[in-house]
C-alpha cells in the first residue's frame, strides 16, 4: 500500500502489524497440536489472564459476529432477549446472527442518538412487561468504544452493571475497539471489564493489528460452560488454532495492543483539530477514541469522492473516518488539506 492509497473509510482497511506478523511467523516455525492444545494458544490464554488481572476463560474465534452472537447465546436461553442500543452492532450489523446462534432470542432495543446504552433505560425497558408473553429480558449488551466513537466511563459502566445485577441480568460488552478505548479513558483493562461488573468481553484484534481474530473472555467461568462445544458447531474452532492464537502473544506481551490503538487514536484528534475552524464543518459526535464523525455539505462529500476518498455515510448522515494502527500522519494531513479546499470552496 502507497502513501496516495492509504484510506480511513474502515479500520478494517489496515494490515497485520509487526509483532503480530512475527509471532504468526514464529508460530509457523513447524508443526503444533491441532485445535488449541496448542503451547501457542496455552500462551496466549495465559497473556489474557495477565493482562486483565485475573482468571478468566479464554476462547478464540475468527470474527466479531461469531464472538458476540455466541458470547450472547451462551448467556441467554431462546425465549430470553438481550437489551441493546438501537446503534448496536449486534443490532444493525450482524444480519441477525445473535438470534440466529441463541435459537430465537429477541434484541430489544433502545433508541440512542448518541450510540450509548444507559442504566435508566436499561431499567425502563426490563420492567416494562413481567408477562410469560413477552421475551424475558436476560443480558444486556454495550459496545465499547460504541458505533458512534463514544466510550463508556468507568462510572458509565458501573451504573449499568448495578442494574443488570439488581434486575437478575447478565451483561456483555462488544470490544472490538475495547484498546482504544482502554487508551482514551487511561485505565487498566481490568478497570473497565470485570471489576466494573462485566461478565463477558469479546476483545477485538481484527481492528488492533491483527489479520482476523476475535477473543472471548469470561470472567465467570461458570458462564463458558461448553462453550467450545458452540465454538465447534458455528465453525469457528480452527485446526491450527495456533494462527489465531499466536499473534494475541505477539500484540499482548510486547504491548502493541495499547501502542497501535493509542496511534489511532492520536490520528482521530489530529484530523479534527486540523480542521476544526473549516467553514460549514463540525463532529457529528466528540472523538473519543479512533474515529471522527464528520457533518459536512454535499458539496464537500462530492469534492471528496471526486478526489479518490472513500468513507461511510451510514451513522449520522456525515463522513465516517476510520484511523487504523498504520495510519500514515502525512495522508491525513493530505485529506485535511482536501477537506479545506473543498470548505472553502462550498463556503464561496
Amino acid at each position: 500500500m502507497t502513501l496516495q492509497d492509504q484510506q480511513f473509510a474502515s479500520d478494517n482497511y489496515a494490515g497485520i502489524c509487526p509483532e503480530a506478523w512475527e509471532a504468526m511467523a514464529r508460530a509457523n516455525a513447524g508443526s503444533a497440536i491441532a485445535y488449541g492444545e496448542d503451547d501457542w494458544t496455552h500462551q496466549a490464554a495465559d497473556a489474557f489472564r495477565k493482562l486483565f488481572e485475573t482468571e478468566c476463560e479464554v476462547f478464540f474465534v475468527f470474527n466479531g459476529t461469531a464472538a458476540n452472537s455466541l458470547a450472547l447465546a451462551a448467556l441467554c436461553q431462546s425465549y430470553h432477549s438481550v437489551i441493546c442500543s438501537s446503534a448496536a452492532h449486534v443490532e444493525t450489523d450482524e444480519c441477525g446472527a445473535p438470534e440466529f446462534f441463541s435459537n430465537g432470542s429477541k434484541l430489544l432495543v433502545v433508541p440512542s442518538e448518541d450510540g450509548k446504552l444507559r442504566a435508566a433505560d436499561i431499567r425502563r425497558l426490563a420492567q416494562s412487561r413481567s408477562d410469560i408473553h413477552f421475551p424475558k429480558p436476560g443480558v444486556v449488551t454495550i459496545t465499547q468504544p460504541t458505533e458512534t466513537g463514544l466510550v463508556y466511563t468507568v462510572e458509565e459502566v458501573r451504573a449499568i452493571s448495578a442494574v443488570c445485577r439488581e434486575l437478575g441480568l447478565k451483561l456483555h460488552m462488544d470490544g472490538s475497539r475495547f484498546a482504544h478505548a482502554c487508551d482514551s479513558l487511561g485505565i487498566s483493562p481490568a478497570e473497565i471489564s470485570w471489576k466494573a461488573g462485566v461478565d463477558v468481553l469479546c476483545f477485538g484484534g481484527t481492528k488492533n493489528g491483527m489479520a482476523v481474530g476475535e477473543a472471548v473472555l469470561f470472567f465467570d467461568p461458570a458462564l463458558a460452560h461448553e462453550f467450545d462445544y458452540r465454538c465447534k458447531q458455528a465453525g469457528q474452532l480452527a485446526s491450527k488454532m495456533r494462527f489465531l492464537s499466536a499473534p494475541w502473544v505477539g500484540i499482548l506481551e510486547s504491548g502493541a495492543w495499547l501502542r497501535n490503538a493509542h496511534h489511532a487514536n492520536a490520528c482521530a484528534r489530529r484530523l479534527a483539530d486540523t480542521i476544526a475552524n473549516l467553514p460549514g464543518l463540525r463532529p457529528i459526535f466528540p472523538v473519543e477514541a479512533n474515529a471522527l464523525f464528520l457533518s459536512a455539505p454535499a458539496p464537500v462529500l462530492d469534492a471528496l469522492r471526486a478526489r479518490g476518498w472513500r468513507f461511510y455515510t451510514f451513522i449520522g448522515g456525515g463522513a465516517r473516518f476510520m484511523f487504523a494502527w498504520d495510519a500514515d500522519p502525512a495522508r491525513i494531513d493530505a485529506l485535511a488539506a482536501d477537506l479545506r479546499e473543498a470548505a472553502l470552496a462550498a463556503a464561496g
